[in-house]
């Protein structure tokens, strides 16, 4: 009896043996898993970076420059970030056709793929903002309204009221916002591209600027409506007012005319 009272076990060795056994697998775990995952996704953006840079050599380096430190023909791409790159390349501006007052939107000429990977690239130069997420520039439930009131307040001395576009200085223009996505919409608001001021989010945060996707995307569709009758395609008071020029200015004229001949034919009988 003695003896299987010195063999019999702790009632705590159970415990010890299960606590030893968790340790070793969870050590097993961060010295393995974790590590490798991270390779991975190292691995993935290098490869992704040296993609970018043989496309960045082909088409976008003889403006600026090899290490995108630009020249006097393209600007510096240091610190723009991956957004830039996506709104650029992705609305067909660049690479550009010709150099001109204003690059304007074509059709692109990368696919998504290459486009990432030159994105990567660049921002591999420097820090800048990113492209967003689809969660950050949805404009499901954003507030109409208010980014109406924002985009009046912000926008529409250079894009007009309703996102039709309008004419700068010196051959430059506000370009139309019907058919824009709203992740370039986000992006161009993110980076301010050629003459438009940026807009981060310590300035205009991300829900506003949903907001203003929200009101563009409403007036440029079928939701919204004209209780005036002919819109003149939005265009503002410039064309509003030529219309009334020509048009009113025309029937005047004629009034006139038919006036001084009936009042000539009076005095003659």
């Amino acid at each position: 009896m003695k003896k299987l009272s010195a063999r019999r076990r702790h009632p705590l060795a159970a415990l010890v043996v299960l606590l030893f056994a968790l340790a070793v697998t969870g050590g097993l775990y961060a010295a393995f898993s974790p590590s490798e995952a991270k390779a991975d996704d190292s691995s993935a953006q290098s490869l992704a970076i040296e993609e970018g840079k043989k496309l960045y050599a082909v088409g976008c380096a003889s403006c600026h420059g090899t290490g995108g430190q630009g020249t006097s023909d393209g600007p510096s791409l240091v610190g723009v970030g991956s957004a830039a790159v996506d709104f650029q390349v992705g609305t067909g501006r660049m690479p550009a056709q010709q150099p001109g007052a204003q690059v304007p939107k074509k059709k692109k000429i990368y696919s998504d793929a290459d486009i990432e990977q030159l994105a990567a690239y660049i921002s591999s130069l420097g820090a800048g903002p990113v492209t967003p997420t689809k969660s950050q520039y949805s404009p499901d439930g954003a507030d109409v309204a208010k980014g109406g009131e924002l985009f009046r307040t912000n926008c529409a001395q250079c894009h007009n009221f309703a996102g039709k576009g309008g004419a700068l200085t010196n051959g430059k223009f506000a370009p139309a916002l019907d058919g824009v996505s709203a992740k370039h919409l986000y992006e161009a608001m993110q980076t301010g591209p050629q003459n438009m001021p940026s807009f981060p989010d310590t300035v205009m945060p991300e829900k506003n600027k949903q907001d203003i996707i929200a009101y563009l995307d409403t007036v440029n569709s079928d939701k919204s409506k004209t209780p005036g009758g002919l819109e003149l395609g939005g265009l503002g008071p410039v064309s509003e007012g030529l219309f009334g020029w020509v048009f009113g200015m025309g029937a005047m004229i004629v009034l006139t005319i038919w006036v001084a001949a009936r009042t000539a034919k009076a005095k003659k009988s």
